[in-house]
């Protein structure tokens, strides 16, 4: 099986542990991730041959984030080096009616760095069937934009799979590009589109028929994204698919979960998973994207089982520490029949 290629930036994320706030922490947990490596250490557990394609700086957090990557089976050889830091970003986990919090600290990382001409592309897809990128990449810096339309003109003129998560960020986009314009030429070129009502609306200004956005809750319909990816499909004609996840959020410790994907002729819609007692939802996108390249991959002629493996995936996702979806495909097969459980395994 070809390659699927992932690109963007990893960081070091900081917690403080438990649920401590930021104020009462005198320590943080360790880990590293980041939208796109987090979809590539979901498609290494899966068994897909992946390469994960960033800059880093050639220095201990630099080659702390390499050995991350290497230890989940994700291939590296196309990690360039070069600045002089790691982005970080740190996380204060919420519980019940207390929300998470994100800070970033990611100004002049090696990756926000990156421009046109580092990564040689072509050789980078030589032996590859799909590329992804998410919206964060291109919020880093101009030069990430640049580089990641750099990069999906030669995955597009090499015929590879081209997919995107949306992945609006409020807390990034400072550096001036029109926001915009930027992302609809990058997503043009793309065959599978995800993305919230948030991203559709953030991004391009595509609403929801009669569904207002700004309400959360326990009570998220699928059929009101018919619109919204009715909406897409017309103004990116390339797009095959474009998914939804559909979050309900009670509180930060309990969420219904749930996708719908539509084909351009028929709208398919997952079972609503409730998940209680959150662990660590940070990821839980990128676990869906993940278990959707997958699903994609494996069921090309099933898009309901799909669907079900990416929402299936991602309710498991929840249950782990850290960015990344650390879980086997007999474990999202399982909760898919049915089984949540939980029981020991003996």
């Amino acid at each position: 099986m070809k390659k699927v290629i992932t690109f963007g930036e990893i960081m070091l994320r900081l917690t403080p542990q438990g649920f401590l706030r930021f104020s009462q922490a005198n320590n943080f947990d360790v880990v590293y991730g980041g939208g796109e490596s987090n979809v590539a250490v979901s498609l290494a557990n899966y068994g897909i041959p992946v390469d994960f394609v960033s800059r880093l700086p050639d220095n201990d957090i630099g080659h702390c984030a390499l050995i991350e990557m290497r230890k989940r089976a994700v291939g590296t050889e196309q990690i360039v080096f070069g600045g002089d830091r790691l982005g970080i970003y740190f996380l204060e986990t919420g519980a019940v009616s207390r929300g998470s919090k994100v800070v970033y600290d990611r100004a002049n990382s090696a990756m926000s760095e990156i421009a046109p001409g580092m990564m040689d592309w072509k050789s980078i897809f030589s032996d590859a069937q799909w590329f992804h990128w998410t919206g964060i990449t291109p919020a880093i810096s101009q030069s990430a934009a640049d580089t990641c339309l750099e990069a999906v003109k030669m995955a597009s003129e090499m015929g590879l799979t081209i997919s995107t998560d949306l992945n609006y960020r409020a807390k990034l986009w400072k550096y001036g590009g029109d926001r915009e314009d930027i992302m609809t030429e990058l997503t043009s070129y793309c065959d599978i589109i995800l993305g919230n009502e948030e991203d559709a609306e953030k991004h391009f200004g595509i609403r929801p028929e009669g569904l207002d956005i700004t309400m959360h809750g326990e009570h998220v319909k699928a059929e009101a994204f018919l619109s919204v990816c009715e909406q897409m499909m017309k103004k990116f004609p390339k797009a095959k698919k474009v998914i939804t996840t559909l979050r309900g959020s009670i509180s930060a410790s309990h969420n219904s979960w749930a996708g719908v994907l539509y084909d351009g002729a028929r709208m398919f819609k997952s079972r609503e998973y409730q998940i209680t007692d959150i662990v660590d939802r940070v990821g839980g996108g990128d676990s869906f994207m993940g278990g959707l390249i997958y699903g994609l991959l494996q069921y090309p002629e099933d898009n309901q089982k799909a669907l079900d493996f990416a929402v299936a995936a991602s309710c498991l996702k929840h249950t782990i520490k850290g960015d990344a979806n650390l879980v086997t495909v007999a474990e999202v097969e399982k909760l898919m029949g049915g089984d949540a459980s939980g029981r020991v395994a003996r």
